[in-house]
């Protein structure tokens, strides 16, 4: 089955990634899962999307949420969650992922915002299934700027717009800017504690009651997010291993398979440029 890795179990799961090239800083996604679990991950953009079948178990912000078919599914950036089967057969949905630059840049309106993750909403579901996939199935420039704009339109009424976060915000924001500063090298736990002044019994606790994961959980997420970047530039999977800190290509593999469901050679094939 195209766009199926090796690692799935179970032959009906599948995941498939698209790029438009017009539409820098936009990537299309549209999976069906049955028996896959996929690993705490991140996504350095919006997530939007929508469940079109079945139902979709997930934690995110340290809670758990269940997604039924209908439901559309609105992620803030960077932010670690799951996902897993909730009923017999899986789920069908698809997402679209856009970077917070090109969304402030389309309507001019900065510091977006979803509180919630998750509701029911069958017309606005049919909508964003409908326009996602209006979006992956032409080249023409002009449509598909068109139909992103009306796929924000569709899901800006759920949205919020926060100000700027605060100087002096928590101070484990500093160790995830740590992490993203330095994902690249082996890092201690010992040398992050010290990020914060706090031995490193003490700040893996407050690190996990904070974001919910545990500090190598984000790290590797942070690595995976990178990884994806690197790959969709053309570079080679090996090459990839060793920008992201990881030992080789087959941990690589691995770890990036576990949380995106495909693997990174598969992955850059479907969003290499046309």
């Amino acid at each position: 089955m195209e766009g199926v890795p090796e690692q799935f179990i179970d032959e009906r799961d599948s995941a498939r990634f698209r790029h438009l090239p017009a539409l820098p800083g936009v990537e299309l996604y549209h999976a069906h899962i049955s028996r896959y679990a996929f690993e705490p991950h991140t996504h350095e953009a919006f997530g939007i999307g929508a469940i079109e079948a079945g139902a979709e178990r997930f934690r995110y912000r340290g809670a758990q949420y269940i997604a039924p078919a209908n439901s559309v599914v609105t992620m803030n950036p960077d932010e670690l969650h799951t996902g897993e089967a909730e009923t017999a057969d899986g789920w069908r949905y698809r997402m679209v992922y856009l970077d917070p630059a090109l969304l402030e840049e389309a309507i001019g309106i900065r510091h977006w915002w979803f509180n919630d993750v998750t509701r029911h909403d069958p017309r606005r579901t049919r909508q964003i299934c409908t326009l996602i996939h209006g979006l992956w199935h032409t080249d023409d420039a002009l449509a598909q700027k068109g139909m992103l704009l009306d796929l924000i339109d569709t899901f800006r009424p759920l949205a919020r717009h926060a100000p700027a976060r605060a100087e002096g915000a928590h101070r484990f924001e500093r160790v995830r800017d740590y992490l993203h500063d330095n994902f690249m090298r082996p890092l201690t736990l010992d040398e992050l504690a010290q990020v914060v002044s706090l031995s490193p019994y003490h700040f893996q606790r407050q690190f996990k009651a904070h974001f919910h994961v545990t500090p190598h959980q984000m790290l590797m997420a942070i690595r995976l997010w990178r990884a994806k970047t690197f790959l969709t530039q053309g570079m080679a999977a090996a090459d990839v291993a060793a920008a992201t800190g990881l030992s080789d290509q087959s941990h690589l593999t691995r770890a990036f398979t576990r949380r995106y469901g495909i693997t990174p050679v598969r992955y850059q094939k479907q969003v290499a440029p046309r």
